[in-house]
């Protein structure tokens, strides 16, 4: 992927031809779905611990799907923001129905 994608939607086509395995969507929708409940816990309970560990999960599982799944290096490490964005994208779409596993 190269370094200066100038939009988001520049970048999200990108994105999701690096997620295209459906594999790499399962576990990118299991660790934001970790996060999402480690954040929730973590508000209702008042454990603010719990959210590094939302993220440990949400990276790990990501980071297992392209390493092994996708075999592609994950766009968090040159567009962070970008990233991230497209991971919650994917994620409510998936959850919609306007993307497929």
């Amino acid at each position: 992927m190269s370094a200066a994608p100038l939009t988001f939607a520049e970048f999200y086509p990108r994105y999701l031809r690096e997620h295209s395995k459906r594999g790499t969507r399962i576990l990118h929708f299991t660790g934001t779905t970790l996060f999402l409940l480690a954040l929730g816990l973590a508000v209702v309970w008042q454990r603010f611990n719990l959210i590094p560990l939302g993220i440990v999960a949400a990276y790990g599982f990501a980071w297992v799907g392209h390493f092994f799944v996708e075999r592609n290096r994950p766009a968090t490490f040159q567009h962070p923001w970008y990233s991230l964005l497209g991971d919650f994208r994917l994620y409510f779409d998936l959850l919609r129905g306007r993307e497929q596993f």
